[in-house]
C-alpha cells in the first residue's frame, strides 16, 4: 500500500515547529471528517502524518468536499483565523501530494481556487471589561480550583492571558521546549517570536513545573506546556485544548459574577488598559504582536478609542464612557 510523507515533506516546506503542529491538527481533522479516522493527539498524530495512505488522500482531497468542510466549520462559529488556516493546511497538503506526483494538476489548481467562505460578524458589541472585573476574574481562576494541582496551572494561564495577551489556541500549543532564554533573557517562544517573560509569570511556571511528574531532570522539552487536570487532581499527559482553555475562563467568570467571558474579551481588555495607562500604539502593537501600526490603530478604533494616526504619542481618549 503506497505512503505518502507528509510530515518529512511539510518540514522541507516550513521549519515552523508551530505551523507544522498546526497542519497536522487540520489535516488530522480533514480526515477524521471525511475518511472516517479516529482523532488522534501528539506523537500519534505526527506519526500519522508520516504514513498517509495514497488511496484514501486520493479519494478525499477534492474541491467540493474542501468546499463543504469549510462550510461545515464556518457552521461550527470557527475565527476567521482559523478557517484560513485550516484552508491553508489543506491546500498545502495538496500542492505537497502533487510534487510527488501522486496528484492531477487540474485538480490542484482546482483545490487552490477553494476560498474562505465570508464569515459575518457577530452581532454583539466586543466585550471590555474593567481592571476591577479582570482583578475579579485572575482572582477566581485560581480560587475557584479544585486542587493544588489546578490552581498552579490556572496561575500560569493567568499570567499567559494577563501579562502577553496570548490567545488560546497560542497557549494550547505551548510546548516546554518553548521557555529559553534569549539574549540572556526568560522568553517563551510564541510562533516563532520569543516573549520576554515577567517574574510573575516565572514563578508560577516554576511551580508548575515542580508539579509535573519527570523527577529532577523536568518535563519532556516536547510536551505541553499546560495539561489536563483529572477531577482527582492528577495531572494528565494530554495537553489543555483551545476549547479547555476557554471552558476554564468561562467557568471562572460565572464563579465570579461577570457573566458570559472569552478569550478574545480578555485579550481586548489587557490591550485597552494598556492603552489607557501608556496612551501608546506602539506599546499595545508589541503586546497584540500585530504586523503593522495601522492594524493596531483600526482594533484601538474598533473597541471605542480615538487615535490620531498621524500622531505616535497619542493620549488615551475613549469615544465612550463604557469603559
Amino acid at each position: 500500500m503506497a505512503r505518502f510523507d507528509f510530515a518529512k515533506a511539510l518540514a522541507k516546506r516550513t521549519n515552523s515547529i508551530h505551523t507544522q503542529r498546526a497542519y497536522y491538527r487540520w489535516v488530522d481533522r480533514y480526515l477524521v471528517d471525511f475518511a472516517g479516522f479516529i482523532p488522534s493527539k501528539g506523537p500519534v498524530r505526527a506519526r500519522r502524518m508520516a504514513m498517509l495512505t495514497v488511496s484514501t488522500l486520493e479519494r478525499h482531497l477534492t474541491e467540493r468536499k474542501l468546499f463543504n468542510w469549510l462550510q461545515r466549520l464556518m457552521e461550527e462559529n470557527q475565527s476567521r483565523q482559523a478557517l484560513d488556516q485550516a484552508r491553508a493546511a489543506i491546500v498545502t497538503l495538496s500542492e505537497l501530494f502533487y510534487e510527488a506526483g501522486h496528484m492531477d494538476h487540474n485538480m490542484l489548481i482546482s483545490i487552490q481556487d477553494i476560498h474562505v467562505p465570508k464569515v459575518e460578524h457577530k452581532a454583539v458589541p466586543e466585550r471590555l471589561l474593567s481592571v476591577e472585573d479582570m482583578q475579579r476574574l485572575a482572582n477566581t481562576m485560581i480560587s475557584m480550583a479544585g486542587s493544588e494541582n489546578q490552581r498552579l496551572r490556572n496561575a500560569v494561564i493567568v499570567n499567559l492571558l494577563w501579562g502577553l495577551a496570548l490567545r488560546r489556541d497560542e497557549i494550547s500549543a505551548l510546548r516546554w521546549r518553548d521557555v529559553m532564554l534569549r539574549d540572556g533573557k526568560p522568553s517563551l517562544m510564541v510562533n516563532d517570536e520569543p516573549l520576554e517573560m515577567s517574574r510573575s509569570l516565572l514563578v508560577a511556571l516554576d511551580q508548575w513545573r515542580r508539579a509535573l511528574p519527570g523527577g529532577s531532570h523536568g518535563p519532556n522539552p516536547d510536551t505541553p506546556l499546560l495539561r489536563r487536570i483529572w477531577k482527582g487532581g492528577r495531572i494528565a499527559r494530554d495537553g489543555l485544548s483551545p476549547d479547555g482553555v476557554w471552558l476554564t475562563i468561562h467557568q471562572a467568570a460565572a464563579h465570579a459574577g461577570l457573566g458570559a467571558v472569552t478569550p478574545d474579551d480578555l485579550r481586548r481588555s489587557v490591550a485597552a488598559q494598556i492603552y489607557q495607562q501608556t496612551g501608546s500604539v506602539e506599546e499595545v502593537n508589541k503586546l497584540l504582536r500585530h504586523r503593522s501600526l495601522v492594524i493596531t490603530e483600526r482594533f484601538l478604533a474598533r473597541i471605542g478609542y480615538s487615535v490620531e494616526p498621524t500622531n505616535k504619542e497619542n493620549i488615551a481618549k475613549p469615544k465612550t464612557s463604557e469603559f
